[in-house]
């Protein structure tokens, strides 16, 4: 793995191109141009701040960079590694010229803000460069061949491949420092130090190799316990999902079974989806086991609130025809003039309406209006004939309270006879005038019966007081007087029929008066 794959870990170097086999060296290797092993310096995230006292260099923000070279190498292309914000002078050397004058030119390399304190390894205590210039490296298995230096110090070379071991140093770091903060995935930084541990031992480099191989395998088992907390974090968000979504499904199905809140339930089923789309984390299969669940329950909710109003809208429409019926006896009692049957027609039907269901608020309002027409055309011209017989029982109440005042105004101490004729005349035309209103027929009839007491009191005054009468004479006599009566107010009249029976009436009173008399007398 290169620490270039992680942009967030570190920052961006360009790696060196290197010829196939262990022999590949950069042409300022072995040069004075080629820069020291401390420009090349790392920073080691995990170190304690302990350095071998070979090299401990203070670097710049920057880590070094690396200029890459063209692959096909030439005495005049140099591939360069240089510290952080520094302006590198090289020399090129001409193909045919030896060590001496040559051309400069500049590399301007941008800082990289990554300050740090590296630990840099001395080379020459992990390797050396033999006469023929052939780079090993010690180990715990012995010497090995890591390359070959055939371009001057042999220090150089050393220093050359001591950077190489620096590289993978601090992927080392970088890998440990990621899994001691908990950053990144456990199972790929394991992947990434399988491959570290694994290419280590066999590296181009010059440095402790069997340490830093150690460190890799170290960190191994580091990433499988990350690992394993990273499977159990996720299972338990997984879990803590699908509990979640559970809960919203059972809501669903509840709101299915038994909600008949339609508009609210409705809405929140609404709700639930949009909350649903928010839960994730889940495996397919799990998830669409629980939507299965609850678009059963959303479409079970769908189908029973549709038999709901699918019931609704045939009970409307029996309560529409209803209602429309009502309606029409209604019109056709609205031009009655039989008052009093009517009223009572019109009041059972207003009962029959009130126990007929609603049509829904629009259809049941214009149906009301259509109702309430008919009354009111009814009750309107009863309230006027109403008020015209008012006017006239008004009128009557004033002829019968004008010939009160005048039999009142009747003495029957000086003309008993004349006084009873002028009260018999009074009381015929009283009769003959119709109705008066309810609250003064009590009254009027009071006042009238006051005037009768009065003239009879007068007329028994007057009469010779003796025995008791037998009782049935005195009914006989009393029937006999209101037959007279009778008499004189259909004579008064003028109505023959009433006439002739009550003449019929008053000859058979007198004479169960005479047979009761006599009777009487001889006891």
């Amino acid at each position: 793995m290169s620490s270039t794959e992680n942009p967030g870990a570190r920052s961006q170097q360009v790696p060196v191109p290197e010829t196939a086999g262990p022999d590949a060296v950069t042409p300022d290797a072995g040069t004075p141009a080629a820069p020291t092993p401390e420009a090349a310096a790392l920073a080691d995230p995990t170190a304690d701040g302990t350095a071998p006292p070979e090299a401990t260099a203070e670097v710049q923000p920057e880590v070094p960079a690396t200029v890459p070279a063209p692959q096909e190498t030439s005495p005049t292309e140099q591939t360069v590694a240089v510290p952080a914000e520094q302006t590198v002078t090289v020399p090129a050397e001409e193909p045919a010229a030896a060590e001496g004058s040559v051309p400069e030119r500049t590399v301007p390399v941008p800082a990289r803000p990554a300050p740090a304190v590296a630990t840099v390894s001395d080379p020459a205590q992990w390797g050396r460069v033999d006469e023929d210039g052939t780079v090993y490296v010690r180990t715990a298995d012995g010497e090995r061949a890591v390359g070959s230096w055939q371009a001057g110090d042999p220090a150089a070379g050393l220093a050359h491949f001591a950077r190489r071991y620096d590289d993978l140093a601090t992927e080392v770091s970088l890998l440990e420092a990621r899994l001691k903060a908990h950053t990144g995935n456990p199972s790929e930084i394991r992947a990434k130090v399988q491959a570290l541990a694994d290419s280590i031992p066999t590296a181009t480099a010059v440095g402790d190799l069997d340490g830093l191989a150690a460190r890799a395998r170290a960190m191994i088992g580091t990433a499988d316990s990350a690992a394993a907390e990273s499977r159990a974090e996720k299972a338990a968000a997984r879990a803590a999902q699908v509990a979640r979504k559970e809960a919203l499904a059972a809501e669903a199905e509840q709101i299915a079974a038994e909600s008949t809140s339609w508009k609210t339930a409705g809405d929140r089923l609404k709700a639930i989806v949009e909350e649903w789309k928010t839960i994730r984390g889940i495996d397919r299969k799990t998830d669409e086991a629980l939507w299965s669940r609850f678009a059963a329950a959303r479409d079970a909710f769908g189908r029973r609130r549709g038999a709901h109003f699918a019931a609704l809208d045939v009970q409307r429409g029996e309560a529409r025809a209803a209602k429309q019926a009502l309606i029409a006896e209604a019109q056709q009692l609205s031009t009655s003039t039989d008052w009093g049957p009517t009223s009572a027609a019109m009041r059972s039907l207003m009962d029959r309406w009130k126990a007929v269901p609603r049509t829904g608020r629009d259809g049941d309002d214009d149906l009301w209006k259509q109702f309430r027409a008919a009354q009111d055309v009814f009750f309107t011209a009863r309230a006027e004939s109403d008020k015209a017989r008012n006017s006239e029982q008004l009128t009557n109440q004033q002829a019968k309270e004008e010939l009160l005042a005048e039999a009142e105004k009747l003495d029957p101490t000086g003309d008993l006879r004349g006084a009873q004729a002028a009260l018999r005349r009074i009381q015929e035309r009283y009769d003959a005038i119709g109705h008066v209103p309810r609250g003064a027929m009590r009254s009027l009839e009071d006042r009238m019966q006051a005037v009768e007491q009065r003239i009879r009191g007068a007329a028994d005054s007057g009469r010779v007081r003796s025995a008791p009468e037998n009782p049935m004479v005195t009914s006989m006599r009393a029937a006999v007087t209101k037959a007279e009566e009778q008499l004189a107010k259909a004579e008064a009249a003028g109505d023959a029929r009433r006439i002739d029976e009550a003449r019929v009436n008053l000859a058979t009173r007198r004479e169960w008066l005479a047979e009761a008399e006599r009777a009487a007398s001889r006891r």
